[in-house]
């Protein structure tokens, strides 16, 4: 190319990427020359020598059995769409990383920095990406990393008390906590919120940790027992929106209607929240917002901006559903 257009190797790099000084006309020369001979820059080779994929990964760290199932990724894939167009504003393209049951090496990606949502306490992909030296930013903290690991804050204590102060005013008194069973930020603090919401109203408690793997059969098997153990309950609070699911079946197994004898919610108000029949009763947690968030504050950590460790999430909203609201 610089033998056609009669110029330096130099001059031609230069010309083509913007660097140095190059005098206009030989510049639009150098461009014209190209085109004529079809030349196409190697992507990889300029990503070797800017030392940049301009690639942020977005990491899913829930199992399959809750984030697929009906919902086809939906927490995940409700993130990733926003998260997406805001990396793409700055100049970055987004690759999604399922499960890490699916047994891909984290390693094997190209990316410049990544997003983790909701991992759990040791989380395996979030510890594997640190070792590779990538910057990590949570969607919802990382129980244990809070010090460590920038985050986005999901205000889930103030989920936790919306779901159980609408059970309360719906007539709810004998209400159940459903949770998953491992370490991450929503268990945690809903827990913690059901703790101060019982004692404050001198309610029983009873929570249930189900294991996130069990999924819907999970949310239907707690139910059944749940009905065996406390049949009296008239209120179930099940975070994980495929418990949720489950427990409803199980309570119509039963004979139990709902929301007349037993009053449902869950957190997420994604597609399975919208189908169930009835509908549940969920919280609006504005995801595209809070995945804006995260890819700005990612970004800001990757060119060396650190002023800002954790960022408040945007307001959450009840959204009352057939499941929680007799008529």
């Amino acid at each position: 190319m610089a033998r056609a257009a009669a110029v330096s190797p130099t001059t031609v790099s230069h010309a083509l990427n913007n660097r140095g000084y190059v005098d206009p006309r030989t510049r639009e020369k150098v461009r014209r020359t190209a085109q004529e001979l079809g030349y196409r820059p190697n992507v990889r080779a300029q990503r070797l020598r800017a030392g940049s994929a301009q690639t942020v990964g977005l990491v899913a760290s829930m199992p399959t059995s809750i984030a697929a199932g009906p919902s086809k990724l939906g927490f995940f894939m409700e993130v990733a769409a926003s998260a997406a167009e805001t990396a793409l504003m700055h100049g970055f393209a987004m690759i999604l990383v399922p499960p890490l049951e699916t047994q891909l090496e984290l390693g094997q990606f190209d990316i410049d920095g990544a997003v983790v949502v909701e991992p759990e306490e040791n989380d395996p992909a979030t510890t594997r990406l640190r070792a590779l030296g990538v910057p990590v930013v949570s969607l919802g903290r990382q129980p244990g990393a809070e010090s460590e690991i920038p985050y986005i804050d999901l205000h889930s204590h103030e989920t936790g008390e919306l779901l159980l102060n609408h059970l309360h005013g719906q007539g709810s008194r004998k209400i159940a906590l459903m949770i998953g069973s491992g370490l991450r930020h929503s268990y945690i603090d809903v827990a913690a919120a059901y703790s101060d919401f019982v004692s404050a109203h001198g309610l029983e408690s009873i929570v249930i940790r189900l294991d996130e793997h069990e999924g819907e059969a999970g949310g239907y098997r707690a139910a059944l027992a749940l009905l065996e153990s406390h049949p009296d309950v008239d209120g179930i609070c099940a975070l994980v929106d495929a418990f949720a699911v489950g427990v409803v079946r199980g309570l119509q197994e039963k004979g139990r209607k709902v929301p007349e004898d037993v009053r449902v919610v869950t957190r997420y108000n994604g597609l399975r929240a919208q189908t169930c029949k009835p509908a549940l009763t969920a919280v609006n947690l504005n995801l595209g917002t809070a995945a804006d968030l995260a890819v700005n504050l990612l970004l800001e950590h990757r060119e060396g901006n650190t002023s800002r460790h954790v960022v408040s999430g945007p307001p959450q909203e009840l959204v009352e559903r057939a499941s929680s609201v007799i008529p």
